[in-house]
Formats: C-alpha cells, sequence, structure tokens
C-alpha cells in the first residue's frame, strides 16, 4: 500500500492549517491599534493597516504548507493592506456603519488582492481569479464582524474574529482551487546500476 493510500486527503487538512490563522487577526489587530489608534485619519490607516497585513502575511506564509513564498507574500501583504485601508477608509471619510465597512473592505480587499496576486508563485493557476475574489471575501469579512455586534464605533484596523474566520475560511477554498498542495508519495527508489549478464 502506498503512502498516498494511507494519508488522510489533503484539502481537509491543508484548508483547515491555513482557516487556523483566523487567530492571527486579533493579533494583528491589537497590534495595529496598539502602533497607530483609531482608524480615524490617513496615517493612522497607512500605519494600522501595514501593521496588520505585516502581521497577516506572516501567518497566512507560514501556514500555507509552503505553497508561498514568504520573501514575497509578506511585503505584499503588509504593501497591500496599507494602501488598500488607507484608501478605503479614506472612501468612507472614516465612518462605521455596514454599508461604509463593507465598502472599505472591499477597496482594502481590491489592493490588497492586487499585490498579493503578484506574489503568488508562477504555477498558480488563473491568479486573476485572487484578485477578483478579495474585494467581495474583505467586505463579507466586515459584514460578519458589524453584524455580530463587534463596537465597529471604535474604528478598528482589522476584522473581528467572525469576520477572520470569514476571510480565512473562503481564501483558504480559493488557495486550494488556484495552488493546491502536492503531497508527495513518498521518495523515489534509488537507482541500482544493471548487472552485466553473460
Amino acid at each position: 500500500m502506498t503512502r498516498s493510500e494511507t494519508s488522510p486527503p489533503s484539502f481537509l487538512r491543508t484548508w483547515l492549517i491555513w482557516t487556523a490563522g483566523t487567530l492571527v487577526f486579533p493579533l494583528a489587530g491589537l497590534a495595529g491599534t496598539a502602533v497607530a489608534g483609531r482608524v480615524d485619519s490617513p496615517m493612522s490607516a497607512l500605519t494600522g493597516g501595514a501593521v496588520v497585513g505585516l502581521i497577516i502575511g506572516t501567518g497566512q506564509a507560514m501556514l500555507s504548507r509552503r505553497r508561498l513564498d514568504p520573501r514575497r507574500w509578506i511585503p505584499a501583504t503588509t504593501i497591500g493592506m496599507g494602501l488598500g485601508l488607507l484608501l478605503g477608509a479614506a472612501a468612507v471619510d472614516y465612518r462605521t456603519s455596514l454599508t461604509d465597512l463593507m465598502l472599505m473592505g472591499a477597496i482594502t480587499g481590491l489592493l490588497l488582492g492586487a499585490a498579493q496576486t503578484a506574489a503568488l508563485p508562477r504555477r498558480t493557476r488563473s491568479r486573476w481569479v485572487w484578485a477578483a475574489a478579495m474585494p467581495v471575501v474583505w467586505a463579507l469579512g466586515w459584514a460578519m464582524t458589524t453584524l455580530i455586534g463587534v463596537n465597529v464605533d471604535e474604528q478598528f484596523t482589522a476584522v473581528g474574529l467572525s469576520g477572520a474566520l470569514t476571510v480565512s475560511a473562503l481564501s483558504g477554498l480559493l488557495l486550494h482551487q488556484l495552488l493546491p498542495y502536492r503531497t508527495a508519495v513518498g521518495p523515489r527508489p534509488a537507482s541500482t546500476p544493471i548487472e552485466a549478464t553473460a
């Protein structure tokens, strides 16, 4: 029996590992708020978003099972999140209604998705789908954060735990479709010299 026949399906395992990155978001949000305070100005949005992106990008790269290159993914997520939150928060004038936060999330996801798409490995299938999906994913993340009852009036730098779960679960499904994990089937047998025959 081969190793691939005895191991559990790689999809569920890799998706659960990626989705566990939900726990990184609260840490990123706390760090972003500690550094930049409330998202109520261009500087606080840019700085707080960059801090959040740095931590989330690091967590995602670590949990991707070597599918993402941290040297590309972390800087891309840092820059994309910083610029995305800067433009997104400014576009809604730093308001925190459900509609405003969904629009802010969509704009953030637009820039973040573009930056992350450029950082995806070359073998990624239809990489443009990632860029197209991130505005929707992040809009849903902020919607869940608001609807669950989080006090969004405090102008947080990152989505809450429910929003983080939404973003992680959906992006994990998408990542598997575009960049599936390749399960090893065991080492190749060592080649042996062909014995001479009489």
